[in-house]
């Protein structure tokens, strides 16, 4: 029998199906059975070794760019830039390193969460066991704060309630019978099931091992997880096509420059080697990958500020591309506390303000404020919430958190609203006797007895079963014959709100009875009440959802939760169009189906693991950049598969911390949107930054080409194209990457997914930028060779003009269409005005100092060639401004 079939037989067909009896096993079938299914741990997943790990973050087609520039480099003996460029290599392959150990570390996380120990019952003896130890077939004792060890069906429950948010995402604890349900029946709505790793906070009860180590819910998980593949961020897989691209045109034009001078000009084929060389030299970007790395290094320190911890670095860039985010609902969009919003008495409906287990909030009464203290009757009720409750509320550090069933902590919260003090109220209503919470009876009554000699019983409970017992409802200035139809009415509003409701009722009693019993539950009770119970939107997060929606970013949500929690949810998160589906819905749809279902559908109620990886897939069949956030082990294998994983840094579990790509430290849905820009505006700035390095590339290649081709010397040698390669990517490209979110930033679509990371316009401004720099450094080395001046000089002039060049195009690049207008637009990045004096510095030392002009072949010039040197930048500034213009007028066109 399958692990999923167990919820849907009863007690003693499951105990003949493992071949067991309440007495449990004896040790001889333990040993037996031991052998035949091993211990009851996961198997640890597939691990590459460190050496292999470490050499696959060489098997980049960048990288194989990079280690063929410094082989050249090598080969022309300019050992300090092959230096330079070996270590960019090294220090890429040693952070992946780092980071995709940490990534394998996710099934370690889930393997942690399993329990050390557990009671079980051998030949009729208690016995307390290494978890590792059970087989199928254990009798399991459970009670309030273990770990559930296995996967159990339930043979007996006593007001057993078990936490299962990490396996199903339902955010309050589940209470569990042994009743089985239908076949079909989700994970979360298997109620006489009990989960390895769940947590039991109530009650007690025995279950039967039924499935061990793998085979279990959580083990299915971390198969699910290890299976799943990690999609690479678009940035890379774009880098990649990139990178490849140039290559082999690096390569090809490398080749046609040496046939075309050896063949043509009848070149030595030496020189003409040397040339070729020379050439691939130009056109290789050796700055681009550092530059890459750094701007989305520096990408990860803002948005660490924002309070989102990147922890692979080309996340940072894949969160400006994302188009849907899929939102776990607990504790991600809501709270993850519940809260009394609405109380409903005979004579009106109060809203209660305030989330979360913090008592502050107030009261209204038709949108207006109101004094809870002067409502009596609402003061009755409240009083009875608090005093028929075994929960506490405590503050740590200024967090308020429960100790006890949350429904039972709501209603404490809502009594301190009222401005009630539990200690005082529990001393003037001493309890003497009370009747605890099961699921035969569902409900929880208390009896207390004032210090005049009164006795009174409140009870709590399910709708259903206070209404039988009541016979009168509190009105506002007496009782008043129970109106059952007023009150469905008004549980039908507030259900419809998302809201669980609960009835509260008393019962005046003689003052001489002590002792409760089931005959004193019978009837004679007045409704006091009823209040309605969610777990809140975060205030945040509806805004951050709004703020995704002006950015073309869809928001989806998939839950564990009821459909109809889901849904009011949704409504005021403003989320979708009131159309939900549940996992059992989604079981009915094949791939083709879902694909479709999830272009009208953004609300996804009752998903099990399976069902969330489905939907990521599903999506992502559909072209989007999936963004998938979550808190619990059943989002692991979701996150991983995500475009960008996004797990919770407060309330979430390791697991899901390790399998995803960004950890939000305050578990605030409002920080992703914030992220997202970050995201786009560290795309911008590598894109800027392409702009700017690729034309140094084009230009210096086009002087040697243009030099071959017409058959001159060489204006520019290759150790001086490596030297303004290096000098100008460390200072003036580097800047761009701390340029700050373009206006507009979060009101653009998100880009396409499958957009070239080189546009026609980029390729129009790489070619004509290359065009302007090769011809003015041409040009005026031309000019200092006709006034006859030596070579060393010439060339000096040349490349003290790329540099210029580059300079007055940075200014270009701070906005890629926008023209530069005003002061600001000069003066507004610090580090462009920094990384220029640095470079001039750089500059005046590599013209001027002998070393460095007998190490490059360069001479000192006077100051009428550094007149015509910054007159030409002046001039290409000019240019591409112009050229700004006429393109945004096309474009308008």
């Amino acid at each position: 029998m399958t692990t999923s079939e167990w919820h849907h037989i009863h007690t003693h067909e499951a105990l003949t199906a493992v071949a067991s009896d309440p007495q449990g096993l004896s040790n001889d079938e333990v040993s037996r059975r031991f052998v035949q299914y091993g211990a009851n741990r996961l198997t640890p997943h597939r691990q590459r070794p460190p050496l292999l790990r470490f050499l696959m973050q060489f098997h980049n087609v960048l990288i194989y760019v990079l280690l063929a520039s410094a082989a050249v480099t090598a080969l022309l003996a300019h050992w300090l830039d092959t230096s330079v460029i070996v270590g960019v290599v090294m220090i890429n392959a040693i952070i992946g390193f780092i980071q995709e150990g940490k990534a394998e570390k996710a099934m370690d996380a889930i393997r942690r969460m399993l329990s050390p120990e557990a009671t079980v019952l051998r030949e009729g003896r208690r016995e307390v066991i290494a978890a590792e130890a059970l087989v199928p077939g254990d009798i399991v004792l459970l009670q309030s704060g273990d770990k559930v060890p296995a996967d159990l069906r339930l043979l007996s429950v006593k007001n057993l309630r078990i936490e299962e948010a990490t396996l199903t995402g339902e955010s309050t604890a589940v209470e569990k019978n042994i009743t089985a349900v239908p076949f079909q029946s989700v994970l979360g709505d298997r109620y006489c099931m009990a989960y390895s790793s769940t947590l039991v906070v109530y009650g007690q009860g025995t279950g039967v091992v039924v499935a061990t180590a793998d085979n279990t819910e959580i083990g299915r998980i971390s198969t699910l997880l290890e299976e799943v593949q990690t999609l690479t961020t678009p940035l890379l897989r774009q880098i990649e096509v990139f990178g490849r691209w140039l290559t082999i045109a690096i390569m090809a034009l490398a080749a046609i420059t040496f046939l075309f001078g050896w063949l043509v000009h009848q070149y030595n084929i030496g020189d003409m080697f040397l040339a070729a060389v020379s050439m691939a030299v130009a056109a290789i970007p050796e700055g681009l990958p550092a530059v890459l790395t750094i701007t989305l290094a520096l990408g990860v320190q803002r948005m660490a500020v924002r309070r989102a911890i990147i922890r692979r670095l080309p996340a940072v860039e894949a969160l400006g591309s994302v188009t849907v985010i899929c939102s776990d609902k607990t504790g991600t969009l809501t709270r993850g506390e519940m809260t009394v919003q609405r109380i409903l008495t005979a004579g009106r409906v109060l809203e209660v303000s305030g989330s979360g287990y913090a008592p502050h909030g107030g009261f209204s009464l038709n949108g207006k404020e109101i004094l809870i203290a002067e409502h009596s009757a609402t003061m009755d009720l409240l009083r009875a919430g608090l005093l028929c409750n075994d929960a506490a509320l405590r503050e740590t550090d200024g967090i308020w958190h429960i100790v006890g069933d949350p429904t039972e902590g709501a209603l404490i919260t809502l009594a301190l609203k009222a401005g009630m003090d539990p200690v005082f109220e529990q001393a003037l209503l001493p309890r003497t006797d009370l009747i605890p919470f099961e699921s035969e009876h569902r409900f929880m009554a208390t009896l207390h007895h004032d210090h005049q000699g009164h006795a009174f019983i409140f009870v709590k409970g399910a709708v259903e079963q206070v209404l039988l017992m009541c016979k009168q409802q509190r009105g506002l200035k007496e009782d008043l014959p129970l109106d059952l139809p007023q009150w469905h009415s008004k549980m039908a509003v507030t259900g419809a709100l998302g809201q669980r409701v609960l009835a509260v009722a008393i019962k005046n009693i003689e003052g001489e009875k002590h002792n409760l019993d089931f005959d004193d539950m019978h009837d004679g009770f007045t409704l006091l009440g009823m209040v309605g119970i969610i777990d809140p939107p975060r205030d945040e997060a509806i805004t951050a959802v709004r703020d995704c929606r002006a950015a073309g970013i869809r928001v989806v949500m998939i839950t564990g939760d009821h459909v109809e929690t889901a849904n009011a949810i949704a409504a005021r998160l403003e989320i979708g169009n009131g159309r939900a589906l549940t996992g059992g819905d989604l079981d009915l749809l094949d791939d083709l189906a879902l694909r479709q279902a999830v272009r009208d559908v953004d609300v996804f109620a009752r998903a099990s693991p399976k069902h969330k990886l489905r939907l990521v897939e599903a999506l992502q069949a559909n072209g989007e950049i999936v963004a998938m956030t979550g808190d619990g082990v059943n989002d692991a294998p979701a996150l991983k598969r995500a475009d960008i994983g996004v797990a919770m840094g407060v309330k979430g579990t390791e697991v899901a911390k390790e399998a995803a790509e960004m950890v939000l430290a305050d578990d605030n849905f409002a920080t992703i949107a914030h992220a997202v820009e970050e995201g786009r505006t560290v795309y911008d700035n590598i894109k800027k930054a392409i702009v700017f390095i690729m034309p140094t590339n084009g230009g210096e290649a086009g002087m040697v080409l243009f030099a071959i081709l017409f058959g001159m010397t060489l204006p520019i040698t290759p150790v001086q194209i490596l030297w303004v390669n290096m000098v100008t990517a460390v200072t003036l490209a580097l800047a761009l990457s701390f340029e700050k979110s373009e206006p507009g930033m979060m009101l653009r679509p998100p880009r396409a997914a499958d957009e070239a990371i080189l546009t026609g316009f980029m390729i129009w401004r790489i070619f004509f930028v290359s065009l302007l720099l090769a011809g003015g450094s041409i040009t005026l080395f031309l000019w200092e060779s006709a006034r006859g001046t030596n070579i060393n000089e010439s060339r000096s002039v040349a490349v003290n003009a790329l540099v210029v060049g580059e300079i007055a195009y940075l200014f270009n690049c701070r906005y890629l269409l926008v023209p530069v207008r005003t002061w600001h637009d000069f003066t507004g990045n610090s580090y462009i005005l920094l990384s220029i004096a640095i470079l001039a510095v750089i500059q005046a030392i590599f013209t001027y100092l002998p070393f460095m002009q007998q190490m490059f072949a360069v001479a000192a010039i006077d100051a009428s060639a550094w007149g015509r040197i910054i007159g030409f930048g002046v001039v290409l500034f000019i240019v591409v401004e112009l050229e700004k213009i006429l393109i945004r007028k096309i474009w308008k066109k």
